[in-house]
């Protein structure tokens, strides 16, 4: 049997996040454990010959971060299509559309990823000197051998509407899109030159894209291949930002939870990984939730299953359905860019059905929207949810009635600060009021409710130290105005919700989420000190080196 690998981590600072927030200088990892935290000078009387010595030199070292709506599999994503590049001009995607015509024979699909500068992609066409998209005619120019189909972005990253995508004459003609065709939703619209002919050009007014799942269905979509080795990149890009786990509770379909098992069983999944099941439902399995759950998930009741790096827990509920959402799950068992089903939402008593079902299967409800609170608290004053950790993430705004129910039914809440406070919060104050303002991710209310709060990016960027910033200083990205200034926290309720917080999500706080003796070694070493730096350097904070259970998983 081989020897645990001892490694020493002297002469930091070690930000334990444990119950008293406790500073030190240096810890002791055996194997994938932290054994014994203190001193540097107590550390070293526990070391061997053979233990690794790493001198931090004052370095700031924090528990690995927890993203509890982290959508980690879009990251790997992104570099599956080529990108356009930071075009200035239709010129400029010309000549881009005519170096990568090189690379495919005639008649393949050219498809490439959205016009505008990633990860954010805003001001479109703005950006361009001629202030529009360019037509068919300008993608056949360059492109007269190839269908050429340029993605819209996932509305996600931008937060804004339209969705634009193009197409070329060759692709329009296999799509069968003419001047007869008429848009399969009011969402969309075809655009058209004077004599109604189109254009090219498609707005989409909605987040999730429907053309390309439906009408332009023919193209290349990402494989399982891509999902797998994606995983492998998006955990990097990740890693880059201190984040060791992640909680998925907007939900996977089936394509995704296989890329995730690949994934593990490869090698290449570093990352600590919670998901959670999105369900596909249809007339007959609404007949009886109780028996369906019981018949084919009843192996999802707590305690999660899995392993060390993979685990299942929770069910995803929804409810109001839309038509659209309809159009985009014909796609199924693709899902594009989502990971998720698309047609989750049931009813509200449908909704409500199934929660009483889940509760007599202990199986755990996961929500992202505010419209579920009646219908979890409906549940609670039947069959008490306290203990259950059932989820109410993505959270917006919420009144202190809210507060109060989630308060009393113990749930777990997560943030969505990069559109809620950052991208957002200006519209919602206009919405709400002044006198309302307060309600505009109310964490500082929920946490004095004594309410779990996570952070979460939503993959918009993948930094957690975006929306560790955004609860300090709670600043839009558009006015620069303090969005409910009264809900701003400290900067230690900052780490622990980036932290402790995030591991109760997956039922691990005894393993992770603090840097404490018998727990995994799971932990970052930090460019700059998120407890003293200029404010608003926080965000700009990335790890230096990342480990996950005593492993190095990212060096910068």
């Amino acid at each position: 049997m081989s020897k645990i690998k001892t490694q020493a981590f002297i002469n930091g600072k070690i930000i334990t996040t444990n119950e008293k927030f406790s500073i030190n200088e240096a810890f002791l990892v055996e194997g994938e454990l932290i054994s014994q935290v203190g001193s540097t000078e107590e550390i070293l009387k526990n070391c061997q010959p053979d233990t690794a010595m790493i001198d931090l030199n004052g370095k700031v070292v924090i528990p690995g971060l927890i993203d509890c709506h982290a959508h980690l599999d879009r990251e790997g994503l992104k570099s599956v299509f080529p990108s356009l590049g930071k075009v200035r001009s239709i010129k400029d995607i010309q000549n881009r559309l005519a170096e990568l015509s090189k690379q495919y024979k005639p008649g393949e699909w050219i498809v490439t990823m959205p016009i505008g500068d990633a990860p954010t992609y805003f001001n479109v066409p703005e950006i361009l000197e001629e202030k529009r998209f360019p037509t068919r005619e300008e993608l056949d120019a360059v492109t007269p051998n190839n269908p050429v189909y340029i993605k819209p972005i996932w509305g996600f990253w931008r937060h804004s509407f339209p969705l634009v995508s193009i197409a070329n004459s060759k692709a329009l003609e296999i799509a069968n899109i003419n001047k007869e065709t008429e848009a399969m939703s009011d969402l969309i619209t075809i655009d058209r030159d004077k004599s109604g002919n189109p254009t090219g050009i498609f707005y989409e007014n909605t987040m999730m894209p429907i053309l390309e799942l439906t009408t332009f269905n023919m193209i290349p979509g990402f494989t399982k291949e891509n999902r797998v080795l994606g995983i492998k990149e998006a955990c990097l890009a990740y890693h880059q930002y201190a984040t060791t786990s992640i909680f998925e509770e907007h939900g996977v379909v089936t394509e995704l939870l296989s890329a995730y098992k690949e994934a593990e069983v490869e090698g290449l999944l570093t990352m600590r990984t919670g998901l959670v099941i999105s369900p596909i439902w249809d007339h007959e399995s609404k007949k009886n939730f109780n028996e369906f759950l019981q018949r084919w998930l009843g192996w999802l009741g707590e305690p999660t299953i899995g392993s060390k790096h993979l685990k299942t827990t929770g069910l995803f509920v929804d409810i109001n359905p839309t038509k659209d959402n309809a159009l985009r799950a014909k796609a199924l068992p693709y899902t594009g860019w989502s990971g998720f089903n698309y047609d989750t939402a049931l009813s509200p008593e449908e909704a409500f059905d199934l929660c009483l079902a889940c509760v007599e299967n202990n199986i755990r409800v996961v929500a992202i929207w505010p419209n579920m609170i009646d219908i979890l608290y409906r549940v609670h004053k039947q069959f008490s949810l306290k203990g259950r950790r059932w989820v109410l993430g993505h959270i917006s705004s919420l009144s202190s009635e809210d507060i109060d129910k989630i308060a009393e039914m113990e749930l777990l809440v997560s943030t969505h600060t990069n559109r809620y406070i950052y991208k957002e919060g200006h519209l919602l104050k206009e919405k709400l009021g002044k006198d309302r303002e307060n309600e505009i991710s109310p964490v500082k209310s929920l946490l004095d409710k004594g309410v779990v709060v996570a952070l979460a990016t939503d993959n918009v960027p993948v930094s957690l130290f975006y929306p560790m910033w955004q609860v300090l200083k709670r600043q839009s990205l558009w006015t620069q105005e303090i969005i409910g200034k009264d809900q701003i926290i400290t900067r230690e309720n900052a780490l622990r919700c980036a932290t402790i917080n995030g591991a109760k999500f997956a039922f691990e706080e005894d393993l992770k989420g603090s840097l404490e003796p018998g727990k995994y070694a799971d932990f970052a070493i930090l460019s700059n000190d998120p407890l003293i730096c200029p404010i608003d350097e926080i965000k700009e904070i990335k790890s230096l080196a990342t480990y996950v259970g005593g492993k190095l998983v990212y060096e910068s």
